[in-house]
């Protein structure tokens, strides 16, 4: 009894010591997988999390992100904007948003295969982790995607909207709702006060972890 004892008391001690030392980025949760079998989630249990798609943008998004307060949205970043604008994405780390890596349309996937893997490993050189959320540009998910990215241990995440400005959408239980910034396809980034005066968001990690997501399953 009294050995069982003290090995749990060292355990606890070198848990102690050890968990002060782990890099910033890396937390309890940062590898998980929210599904039973490879699915895109599509919504949660309860609450409204947001979603930002960038691909597109510099001083407004830059701007945008320096008056970021928490909780923070998940934001999606495409690592060809990242490489262009490393300033910005050095104020996205020292402010610890929470960020997913977004991917081309799906169907390229279908024809290069090896892009998700390259994809990916920019992501990792860029922000130092393997992203939790991987999202297309398009929600759209080819089967052999799914496959690489439960393979990979990230979560495909769609949304239940998407909302591109003009009427706000009612708000719905456990919505998810993504917000395109692209080339040709944005908002002002001053309409998201709006929508955040609408309701209140809270992290995809706290709507989903731990509780049932709905999810779209990927066809045979």
């Amino acid at each position: 009894m009294r050995n069982k004892y003290f090995i749990t008391v060292v355990i606890c001690c070198a848990l102690f010591l050890i968990l002060p030392s782990l890099p910033k980025q890396m937390s309890l949760v940062s590898v998980f997988r929210v599904t039973e079998e490879p699915a895109v989630i599509v919504r949660g249990a309860s609450g409204s999390a947001l979603t930002v798609n960038i691909s597109f943008g510099d001083t407004e998004v830059e701007q945008w992100i320096q008056e970021l307060s928490k909780p923070y949205p998940l934001i999606f970043v495409d690592t060809k904007w990242a490489e262009r604008f490393p300033e910005t994405v050095e104020l996205i780390k020292e402010k610890n948003i929470p960020v997913g890596l977004l991917g081309s349309e799906g169907m390229a996937y279908d024809q290069n295969i090896s892009l998700f893997m390259k994809q990916l490993e920019q992501f990792e050189k860029t922000f130092g982790f393997k992203p939790l959320w991987f999202r297309t540009v398009d929600e759209i998910f080819p089967r052999a995607l799914h496959s690489m990215l439960w393979e990979a241990e990230i979560n495909a995440l769609g949304s239940s909207t998407v909302w591109k400005g003009g009427t706000l959408p009612p708000v719905t239980k456990g919505e998810i709702l993504s917000i395109p910034h692209h080339r040709g396809d944005h908002i002002a980034l001053a309409e998201l006060k709006k929508l955040n005066e609408s309701r209140t968001f809270i992290s995809v990690e706290a709507m989903l972890f731990g509780t049932k997501a709905n999810i779209k399953k990927i066809p045979e």
